[in-house]
């Protein structure tokens, strides 16, 4: 607002001047008149599209903030659809791992508290959507605290990172931030984190990468699965689209693998794996995150050095708070109960059950057939954004709370049969294939074709490959008998058939 009336009042001295001002430019010259004429219409213009481009960005900032308020899912295609029938669960601490069978022989039931309490999910993702760095300047805080520095450096040395990061300002003022300055956020983000974190702490873990990445969540988007940056970043983990293409996310009309936590982490795990080796380092890796390996490039040349803490002045004003603002968050998590941080009540389903789909499925048939409320199928299921999983495309996969489970399976005909002509009446036919992916995929699946090989390039890897062949880095190294996912130049691949 300083900035738009410093303009406004920079037109106004630009304006013609008044008619009393004429004797003394009558005394100048013709030439000279029309030189500074010139020269003040072109700052004119100048200012004229500050001022423009200021209004734009003040428009898709309020426009951004009404979607988010709202959350406004888009006006969703009224279309149908049908599902498949094989049924899975996630093996994990988070869906219950190995107490699945128990819980299902001794009767296990969900509470109406239980079954309708998803909705408490679908709220707190919205209240937390706002940066808490964004209150502060960062770079020029000086926060203080009760707690005495020693009691802070020894906290930070019993938490046994494997990523370590030494004491400073810096890094006090983000531990401070996030413990002490924002009870309510971190509350929320501690309800949340019961939920996701065991998700993160798989992919990791599936990688062989340090555990504290996890908390990296935290601070591209509060562990919001639909959040969606003023650039385009999107998810959980914030992906450009061209990165997530490259890493094997599928992003089509229907689907934004993005939003889903457990495609988007396993993403985010392997960029991170990749950073890794390049840089050898991993608070570099995770600053490369935030701004890019070239960003980072460039500050390890201009700094001669490669530690972080030498090329910290030369980083994107952004990226420099980065890995403090990590090492901020693993702080207040960890010691969460000192500062009577409490987390928000979030209750999700002890098991989920997982079904691979391979007919297109409106959520509406799902929640209207079985009473699933459709906002706990969205929050399970964020990747599909517009409540449709397109099935026909290839198999898709659907999350629902486990006592609905059986339902599902006694229902399916009546599902995909429900409402079928009103909720496919819309422009979009998503019974036809958009791309390759889907004859490429069932021609694999089916065995039929000859094979499409791939020849392996200098800086190629197994994401990359899969988004360029329109299939996935688990088929690939299905395909080719692959163990892990290195890949060698030269090396031919089978990457789907004709």
């Amino acid at each position: 607002m300083k900035r738009l009336t410093i303009l406004c009042a920079a037109l106004l001295l630009l304006s013609p001047l008044p008619a009393a001002a004429g004797i003394q430019l009558d005394r100048k010259t013709r030439k000279q008149l029309e030189k500074e004429n010139l020269q003040l219409r072109l700052r004119l213009e100048e200012i004229q599209q500050e001022l423009e481009s200021l209004k734009t960005d003040t428009q898709e900032r309020d426009s951004l903030q009404r979607q988010m308020d709202g959350l406004d899912r888009g006006d969703r295609v009224q279309e149908a659809a049908g599902m498949g029938a094989a049924v899975d669960y996630f093996d994990s601490p988070l869906y219950g791992g190995g107490d699945y069978v128990e819980d299902q022989q001794s009767g296990f039931d969900y509470t109406d508290d239980v079954t309708d309490s998803l909705l408490s999910i679908w709220y707190l993702h919205r209240q937390i959507r706002e940066n808490p760095q964004s209150e502060y300047n960062m770079d020029s805080v000086h926060f203080t605290s009760g707690v005495p520095d020693q009691v802070l450096i020894e906290r930070l040395q019993k938490m046994n990172s494997f990523i370590q990061l030494p004491y400073n300002e810096t890094v006090k003022n983000y531990m401070v931030l996030y413990s002490e300055k924002m009870p309510t956020r971190m509350g929320q983000i501690l309800g949340l984190a019961q939920y996701y974190m065991p998700i993160f702490e798989e992919a990791f873990r599936k990688y062989g990468l340090p555990l504290e990445l996890k908390y990296m969540a935290i601070i591209e988007s509060a562990l919001n699965p639909v959040a969606v940056s003023r650039v385009g970043a999107t998810g959980m983990w914030q992906f450009m689209h061209s990165t997530a293409r490259n890493y094997g996310l599928r992003i089509d009309s229907f689907i934004d693998d993005r939003m889903d936590p457990v495609a988007s982490v396993d993403a985010a795990a392997r960029y991170l794996r990749d950073a890794y080796r390049i840089f050898g380092d991993w608070s570099l890796a995770i600053s490369s995150y935030n701004c890019g390996s070239g960003n980072v490039n460039k500050a390890i040349k201009r700094a001669g050095r490669r530690d972080f803490w030498s090329i910290y002045p030369h980083l994107p004003r952004e990226t420099r708070g980065y890995v403090p603002a990590m090492v901020g968050a693993m702080y207040a998590v960890n010691y969460a109960k000192e500062y009577g941080l409490e987390p928000a009540p979030v209750q999700m389903p002890a098991h989920i059950d997982t079904f691979m789909i391979n007919k297109n499925l409106h959520f509406r048939q799902i929640s209207e057939v079985i009473g699933v409320p459709i906002d706990d199928l969205r929050d399970l299921n964020p990747q599909y954004y517009k409540d449709i999983v397109p099935g026909n495309q290839g198999e898709q996969i659907l999350r629902l709370p486990f006592n609905y489970s059986n339902a599902f399976l006694d229902s399916q005909d009546t599902i995909y049969k429900y409402k079928a002509a009103e909720m496919f009446s819309g422009s979009v036919d998503v019974g036809r294939p958009q791309s390759a992916t889907s004859t490429r995929s069932a021609a694999a699946r089916s065995g039929g074709g000859e094979w499409i090989y791939y020849k392996v390039r200098r800086g190629d890897n197994l994401g990359k490959i899969a988004a360029r062949n329109h299939t996935t880095v688990k088929n690939i190294k299905s395909w080719n008998g692959l163990k892990s996912d290195r890949i060698r130049e030269g090396q031919r691949l089978k990457v789907g058939r004709r």
